[in-house]
C-alpha cells in the first residue's frame, strides 16, 4: 500500500491524464454515464412504486367487486337481456360456502342525492354501508369516527361526508361533528369527514349512512347494488371470484357461461399486473445500468492500452533505470482505479441532484407520479464498490502489457 501515498506516482498519473484530456473526459464521462443512468433508474422505478403503495394504500389488495348486469344468454325460460339484483339471499349464501376464504364481505347499496345545509346544497352519491367496509377501504378522517355496528343496529341517522362535501355546505373553520344536513329531506347527523383518496377513489364524494338507514330511507328491501369482498390470507383470490361468480350465477338462474351477467373488478389481478410491470422496470433498469458500466470500464481499459502503447519508450527508461515490472503494473492499475472512482462519484453525485429535481418538480402534491425516488445507500454501495473492482480488473490488461515491454525494445520504439 505504500505506492498509494508515493507522490511521484500520483505525479506521473496526474502527467498521463494531462497529456491526453479530451480522451480521458471521454472515458470518465462514459463511466459517469453508466452509474448516473443506474442510480436515476433505480430512483424513479422507487418513486413509481412508491406512488402505487400510496395510491393503493387504503385498499385491502386481496379484494374482488361483484355487481349485476343484463344476461346475454337465455336460460331456464328467461329471455336475454334480463335484469336482475343482488340481494341481501346472496350475502348469507355466499358468506356460508366460503365460510374459510372470505375475510370481509361488505354489501352496497348506492344512489344520488340531494344534500342540504341550511342555504347551501349539492348532489352527491349516498352509500349504505356496514362498519367493516372501513377493513377494505380505510378512511383517513380528518374529524369524528366511521359507521359502528350500533349504528347499524339503531338505523341511526347519522353519516361520514368527504372533505368536499364538508367544504360546500358548511363554512369555512366550524365543526362540523354533530350538525345535521338533510339527506333525502331527512335530518342526518354529521358523525365523521373523510379526506378522499388522492388517486384511487372508488367512490367519489359520498356521504355514508347505515346499510340499515338506507334501506328504511330508500325501500330497498333485500336488494343490494353490489359488493366487496375480501379473502383470508393464503386464499387464491382468482379462483375464488370465479367460484363466487358461478355461485351467484346459480342463485339467479344464470346461464354458467354467460360472461355479461356479472361485473366483476379482481383488485389483487389488477395490482398484480402493475407489480409485474414494475419488475419488469427493475431488471430493465439494472440490465441497462450495468452494461452501460460495464462498457464504460472497458473504455477506460481501452484508453489505458492505448497510453501503455504511447509511452512505451518512458516505460523503457523507467524499466531501464530501475523500475520494477510490479511498479509498473501497480501505476497503470492506480490510473486504473482512480479514473472510475471518480466518474463513479460524479455519476452518483449528478444522479442524486437529477432524482431530487424530480422529486421537486413531480413528487409532490395529491397527484405526485413519483412519490420519494430514492436509491438506498446500500445499493449505491454496491455499484460502487462493483465499478471500482471492474476497473482494477480492466487494470490488469493493460499493466501486464507494460511490463512485458523489454527495456531495450522500448527504447528503440519512435
Amino acid at each position: 500500500m505504500k505506492f498509494l501515498f508515493d507522490s511521484d506516482t500520483w505525479q506521473e498519473i496526474y502527467g498521463s491524464i494531462r497529456k491526453n484530456k479530451m480522451r480521458t473526459g471521454i472515458t470518465i464521462i462514459g463511466v459517469l454515464w453508466g452509474i448516473f443512468l443506474l442510480v436515476v433508474l433505480l430512483g424513479a422505478t422507487r418513486g413509481l412504486e412508491n406512488s402505487f403503495n400510496k395510491a393503493f394504500g387504503s385498499f385491502a389488495t386481496n379484494s374482488v367487486f361483484v355487481w349485476t348486469q343484463y344476461t346475454d344468454t337465455p336460460f331456464k325460460g328467461f329471455q336475454k337481456g334480463r335484469r336482475f339484483n343482488l340481494n341481501t339471499k346472496d350475502v348469507r349464501v355466499l358468506k356460508s360456502e366460503y365460510a374459510n376464504e372470505i375475510k370481509v364481505l361488505a354489501p352496497r347499496n348506492q344512489t344520488r342525492n340531494l344534500i342540504v345545509k341550511d342555504f347551501k346544497s349539492g348532489t352527491f352519491r349516498v352509500s349504505g354501508d356496514y362498519s367493516f367496509l372501513d377493513q377494505i377501504q380505510k378512511k383517513k378522517l380528518i374529524y369524528g369516527r366511521f359507521l359502528n355496528s350500533r349504528d347499524i343496529s339503531l338505523i341511526a341517522k347519522v353519516t361520514v361526508i368527504s372533505e368536499d362535501m364538508y367544504k360546500q355546505l358548511f363554512d369555512k373553520g366550524v365543526n362540523p361533528i354533530g350538525q345535521y344536513i338533510k339527506i333525502n329531506s331527512i335530518n342526518f347527523k354529521v358523525i365523521g369527514v373523510y379526506e378522499p383518496s388522492p388517486r384511487i377513489n372508488i367512490d367519489g364524494d359520498t356521504a355514508y349512512i347505515p346499510f340499515s338507514t338506507f334501506k328504511k330511507v330508500y325501500n330497498t328491501a333485500n336488494k343490494i347494488s353490489w359488493m366487496m369482498i375480501t379473502a383470508n390470507k393464503g386464499v387464491d383470490i382468482e379462483q375464488m371470484e370465479k367460484d363466487i361468480l358461478l355461485t351467484l350465477k346459480n342463485l339467479h338462474k344464470v346461464h354458467p357461461e354467460d360472461e355479461r351477467a356479472f361485473g366483476s373488478v379482481n383488485l389483487s389481478k389488477e395490482i398484480g399486473k402493475f407489480l409485474g410491470f414494475l419488475t419488469g422496470m427493475q431488471f430493465l433498469t439494472w440490465f441497462v445500468g450495468i452494461a452501460t458500466l460495464i462498457a464504460g470500464v472497458f473504455a477506460i481499459g481501452n484508453i489505458l492500452l492505448i497510453t501503455v502503447k504511447e509511452r512505451t519508450k518512458e516505460i523503457g527508461i523507467r524499466r531501464a533505470i530501475g523500475a520494477t515490472p510490479k511498479k509498473i503494473r501497480q501505476q497503470i492499475i492506480l490510473e486504473s482505479v482512480f479514473l472510475t472512482t471518480v466518474a463513479g462519484m460524479m455519476g452518483i453525485i449528478f444522479g442524486a441532484a437529477v432524482l431530487m429535481l424530480i422529486d421537486y418538480q413531480w413528487g409532490r402534491g395529491v397527484d405526485a407520479v413519483l412519490v420519494n425516488p430514492t436509491v438506498n445507500i446500500p445499493i449505491i454501495l454496491a455499484a460502487f464498490t462493483t465499478l471500482v473492482v471492474l476497473g482494477t480488473l480492466i487494470g490488469l490488461i493493460p499493466a501486464h502489457m507494460a511490463t512485458v515491454v523489454k527495456p531495450i525494445e522500448a527504447l528503440r520504439e519512435e
